[in-house]
């Protein structure tokens, strides 16, 4: 996955097309690493992100602009500070090197027109953003490189800038294909590897095309004529200017309209992706160890519970005690007595001297009530304990199932309100749309909804579902809440089925077959008092058996 020379010079000219001439309106750093200029032109508006990311760098029009900071850092002001309402004069490419200079003309202080260069390095971890005065000085960067970071190339206020070395390679566009070929022919390495050791401006897919039969002609008439696209597999892994043909079935080749529309897919996806992966794996680790902590609790109290067995003895020796304390005597540390328990069988009894038959038969029911009442406590103690690990299971099962921050979010939001988190001292006040059930359509048009996490599920199935729309939950295991809505028709076998399917797929048991899921009237679904979000109690219900196909889950029509 790389930003190459190809890909950038045709990126360059596109965004040129709306930038030269637009006047920088607005300048924001949502990161150190970003800028986010929004441009105004006769033709519009538009918001233009420059990168120095390792994993992002890139210079593109983009529609999903990062948050910025409540305070702007340092160089964003010195960044306003010269370049607040600048003029793009150009955007230059040397050959096809990875690197932009965007010219600028902006008025100071004094009100006279002064120059500037913003120069956008797009190598790797190496990348950098740096402005540059009318005299070639370096005003400030991203990234200061003083001696201690590099010995070949410093980046600091007040230097002059100078380009990293050129490459010695051949420039796709400009040479012919036969000198391609002939310095290829020089090398001894495999293919892609003497193509990218040959020509300039290309990324390692590109290279592997090569390799894969695709001809220097061919490539180079892409190179010229480009149909920019994404790679996509569970995420998408890389894109260029070309089709590829490389991954054959294993992926989708994706195609866009322009450059800028493809990085900013792949960028945004592949941010998006990492960083909920990055939430949720956190969020994971902590379900999982609240879940340990609950299991841990339960087995602890359920020792204690185990001595709590013999607490029946206990009574039974104080009942024999008071049947037969007239014949016993005071200063005793054994009574005899008659067990009419156990045929009337004579068994020994320990005693406190110090104590009369009667005190002793005290002490013996004594210890019985302890133990009485250690068991009642105890026992609701794991049954709370075991609760709350089922609890846990099903907001485990609902984040493995998210695919966004605000998923992710109520989620969070979810422990907190249970008091399985704490609660933070600076929310997040901004105003988010709630999440909205998974709305799909059955192959026979009934609306079908499936709750995201358990707070959804209470209000899918308690406040929005009606009395007589249908209730679908997996048997004895975590999984959403599924209503299929009551439209005046009588519900068809094949909604009950698809249904049950989408019960399934969004459950713990999702990856086996022949699953229980049980469905009923929204009427016979109860909440018990004091219930965790999502647990619900149902009964006259009905049991569908299904394991999900793809051939039936395409009949289904998701619409949100």
């Amino acid at each position: 996955m790389a930003l190459d020379g190809i890909f950038l010079y045709h990126l360059k000219n596109e965004v040129s097309a709306f930038a030269v001439g637009a006047r920088i309106e607005k300048i924001h750093q949502p990161s150190k690493e970003e800028l986010l200029f929004s441009l105004r032109s006769r033709e519009g508006a538009k918001k233009l992100l420059l990168s120095c990311r390792a994993d992002t760098a890139g210079i593109y029009f983009t529609d999903y602009p990062p948050e910025n900071p409540s305070k702007p850092p340092m160089l964003c002001m010195l960044l306003r500070k010269h370049l607040s309402g600048a003029k793009i004069l150009s955007l230059e490419q040397d050959g096809l090197e990875r690197i932009i200079r965007i010219k600028l003309q902006a008025v100071n202080e004094l009100g006279d027109l002064v120059g500037f260069t913003l120069v956008v390095e797009i190598m790797g971890r190496y990348s950098n953003i740096i402005l540059v005065d009318g005299n070639g000085i370096i005003i400030d960067a991203l990234k200061r490189v003083d001696e201690g970071k590099s010995h070949v190339r410093t980046v600091m206020p007040g230097e002059p800038y100078a380009a990293p070395p050129a490459q010695d390679k051949l420039n796709l566009l400009e040479v012919s294909p036969d000198q391609i070929k002939a310095r290829i022919s020089l090398s001894h390495r495999a293919p892609a590897k003497a193509f990218q050791d040959a020509v300039m401006g290309v990324s390692p897919i590109v290279c592997r095309e090569y390799e894969n039969g695709v001809s220097v002609e061919k490539i180079r008439e892409y190179a010229l004529s480009p149909h920019p696209v994404a790679v996509i597999t569970d995420k998408p892994i890389d894109f260029t200017f070309m089709p590829v043909t490389q991954y054959g079935d294993l992926a989708e080749i994706r195609a866009f309209d322009t450059f800028s529309q493809t990085l900013d897919y792949f960028y945004h996806e592949r941010v998006t992706i990492d960083r909920i992966r990055q939430r949720s794996g956190e969020l994971f680790k902590t379900i999982s160890t609240l879940q340990e902590r609950a299991v841990r609790k339960a087995l602890n109290r359920q020792k204690e519970l185990e001595d709590c067995a013999d607490k029946e003895e206990y009574k039974i020796i104080g009942d024999l005690i008071t049947a037969e304390q007239y014949a016993l005597k005071k200063g005793s540390a054994v009574y005899e007595v008659h067990n009419f328990y156990d045929h009337n069988s004579v068994i020994k009894i320990p005693a406190d001297p110090a104590l009369t038959p009667v005190q002793n038969a005290q002490k013996y029911y004594k210890e019985y009530r302890k133990k009485q009442t250690a068991e009642s406590k105890l026992t609701g103690f794991i049954r709370d304990a075991l609760s709350e690990a089922k609890y846990l299971e099903s907001v485990s099962d609902a984040l493995s199932r998210a695919v966004s921050d605000s998923e992710i979010t109520a989620i969070k939001n979810e422990l907190v309100e249970t008091g399985f988190l704490k609660r933070r001292q600076h929310p997040d006040r901004k105003n988010k749309k709630a999440l909205k059930p998974l709305e799909y359509e059955s192959s026979d048009g009934f609306l079908i909804f499936v709750g995201r996490n358990n707070v959804m599920n209470d209000r899918l199935t308690l406040k929005t579902a009606s009395n007589r729309d249908l209730w679908f939950h997996v048997k004895d295991t975590a999984g959403s809440h599924v209503i299929v809505k009551n439209d005046g028709r009588e519900f068809t076998d094949c909604v009950i089925r698809e249904a049950a399917m989408l019960a399934v797929l969004n459950s713990k048991a999702h990856a086996s077959s022949n699953v229980a899921v049980d469905y009923t009237e929204v009427k016979n679904v109860k909440k018990p008092n004091g219930a965790k979000p999502g647990m619900v109690i149902y009964e006259t219900y009905k049991t569908e058996y299904v394991t999900p196909n793809e051939a039936e889950l395409e009949r289904i029509r998701k619409i949100v």
